[in-house]
């Protein structure tokens, strides 16, 4: 779905301008997208598999929730709706816990190209998995793995086929966060 977003400098400051999604992927333009990662108290992580027909990192395992920020909307606001959105589940801001603001560019193609700044929350998840309710169109599955396996598949990319390919400061930021909370 196009929807326009608002774009920012290299350093992540609104320019007071919009533009259509697909025109800041084509272009390379700076905008802004949230992730947030789900943790439980046993831990686990939860990861979301893409889903198959996505146009990035097809089938790959990346974080519980993504996506972008809508032109004017606020951050934590995208995060509660990217979370309904794509995993079906209602949290408050106050179960959001920000880690950080990663920039990110992936050169995926001459006409692909994301330039975007990851606004990077923790939330503990309270819901069992079988509760969560995908969304079809973007997510392909939704599973718990253990914060041990998933730190030693992401911090050095050994396991670089299965996980959209991160920065391992990124990886690392997240699981150190993760681990301070339980």
């Amino acid at each position: 779905m196009d929807e326009l977003i608002d774009i920012v400098t290299d350093n992540g400051l609104k320019t007071g301008e919009t533009v259509l999604k697909s025109v800041a992927h084509r272009d390379g333009i700076f905008h802004q997208t949230v992730h947030i990662w789900f943790y439980t108290k046993n831990h686990q992580i939860l990861l979301q598999q893409r889903g198959k027909d996505k146009n990035t990192f097809p089938l790959l395992f990346d974080v519980s929730v993504a996506g972008h920020i809508h032109a004017g909307e606020a951050v934590e606001v995208a995060a509660l709706r990217e979370i309904e959105e794509e995993i079906g589940l209602l949290v408050s801001k106050k179960d959001l816990k920000k880690i950080g603001v990663f920039k990110s560019i992936q050169n995926h193609h001459s006409e692909l190209i994301d330039a975007e700044f990851h606004h990077t929350f923790i939330a503990e998840l309270k819901a069992p998995l079988q509760e969560l309710i995908k969304q079809e169109s973007e997510v392909e599955d939704l599973q718990l793995t253990s914060l041990i396996k998933f730190s030693e598949e992401t911090w050095g990319m050994a396991n670089s086929k299965k996980y959209v390919p991160h920065s391992a400061t990124y990886y690392k930021t997240v699981i150190k966060a993760i681990k301070k909370e339980l």
